[in-house]
C-alpha cells in the first residue's frame, strides 16, 4: 500500500513539471497510461499520447519555454483527483505568453497515474502559439 495520498502524488508531479524534472512526472504514471489533452491538433501538446506519455512532454518542451502549472484547487475522491489553475508558458514559434486556465482530471491506482485528461481554455493556448488574438 501506498503510504501518500492520491494528491500528494499528484502535487509531486506538479512541483517535478514546474522545475523541468520530467522523469519524475514518468516514475509517477504508468507506461501505458492514457493521456489526453483536449484541443485543437494546431498545438503540439494536444491530442492523445496514450501510451506515449514522453512524447507529450517532449512537445510542450520543443514548443514552449517557462511552462508551469499553479494549482488554486485540488479535490479528490477516491482514485480520482481533479486539480484547477493556470497554465502558464512562452510559445517559442511567436513569443507570446500562455495564460490560460486549466482542469486537470487524474486517475490513479496503487499511487501511480493510469489515466490524466486535461482541459483549458483552449483558445487562449492556441492565439499564444499562433500569435492571434483569442476571441470568444
Amino acid at each position: 500500500m501506498n503510504d501518500q495520498t492520491n494528491t500528494a502524488v499528484i502535487q509531486t508531479i506538479y512541483t517535478a513539471f514546474n522545475r523541468g524534472d520530467i522523469q519524475t512526472i514518468l516514475s509517477n504514471s504508468s507506461d501505458d497510461a492514457q493521456w489526453v489533452n483536449y484541443g485543437t491538433g494546431a498545438v503540439p501538446y494536444f491530442g492523445d499520447f496514450s501510451g506515449r506519455v514522453p512524447d507529450f512532454f517532449k512537445a510542450i518542451g520543443e514548443s514552449t519555454t517557462s511552462g508551469s502549472v499553479a494549482v488554486d484547487r485540488y479535490m479528490e475522491s477516491g482514485d480520482v483527483v481533479i486539480t484547477q489553475g493556470r497554465y502558464i508558458a512562452t510559445a517559442r514559434n511567436t513569443g507570446a505568453s500562455i495564460n490560460a486556465p486549466i482542469a486537470h482530471v487524474f486517475t490513479l491506482r496503487n499511487g501511480k497515474v493510469t489515466s490524466w485528461r486535461g482541459y483549458s481554455d483552449t483558445a487562449a493556448v492556441l492565439a499564444g502559439h499562433t500569435g492571434k488574438a483569442a476571441s470568444a
